[in-house]
């Protein structure tokens, strides 16, 4: 997957919510799936349906789950080839999981939780990883996504800096903030969840355009630079 300046967008209910937002023009749909904090958007088995229906290419998996055989064996159940790891998992175990199957595996450096810097960590985890996804962590409800909250900058600039792995930028973006954002880390792609949001929940078409579209201008003036 060649990961630049991409859209991806988090929290997908249904077949015909996965539809709008592709025709918004979002790159790739995020199903988060056994959580420990929050609920869940969709079920399994209706994600594996969306999935199913709008192509594997397009989706990934986002998680908890720490055991290698059982997140393996959730990827075959969905069918997808990428997954995004939000457990603090070490080195070794996504090596475990590379081993069992030929998985893209998006690692979170989560601000406020990581007990490594970025440097330390790009080190540490690259070998095994295919990118980073750097997202906040709230210290009221434990937290590490999906937020609504945005972290230091800073520090996901950092890891952007020493990372030879793309870094996609997540935890409280939103239409008005998610082109600054971009100007100022410099991701290789973006990802949103509550910030596009209506408030029961559902993906609001008009926030998503809008989202893409600030995005796609970000993107746009710092190609090159």
């Amino acid at each position: 997957m060649i990961i630049d300046g991409l859209v991806q967008v988090a929290g997908i209910r249904s077949p015909g919510e996965a539809r709008m937002l592709l025709d918004c023009g979002v790159d790739l749909l995020g199903f988060p799936l056994r959580l420990p904090v929050h609920a869940p958007d969709t079920s399994e088995e209706t994600a594996r349906a969306i999935i199913e229906e709008v192509g594997p290419a397009l989706c990934v998996l986002i998680t908890y789950e720490e055991d290698p055989d059982r997140l393996v064996d959730l990827c075959r159940f969905l069918n997808v080839g990428t997954v995004q790891m939000h457990a603090d998992v070490s080195p070794d175990t996504l090596a475990r999981i590379k081993s069992r199957a030929p998985l893209n595996i998006f690692k979170s450096y989560v601000v406020g939780r990581e007990s490594m810097g970025p440097a330390q960590f790009a080190q540490a985890y690259s070998p095994v990883c295919d990118a980073f996804i750097t997202d906040t962590f709230d210290s009221n409800t434990g937290a590490s996504g999906a937020t609504g909250q945005v972290h230091d900058w800073s520090v996901s600039a950092e890891l952007i800096q020493r990372s030879p792995r793309p870094v996609i930028l997540a935890g409280g973006l939103n239409p008005a903030n998610v082109r600054a954002a971009i100007k100022t880390v410099r991701p290789a792609a973006v990802d949103v969840h509550t910030g596009v949001e209506a408030p029961d929940g559902s993906k609001a078409s008009d926030l998503v355009r809008a989202f893409v579209r600030e995005a796609r201008a970000g993107f746009a003036e710092t190609a090159g630079s």
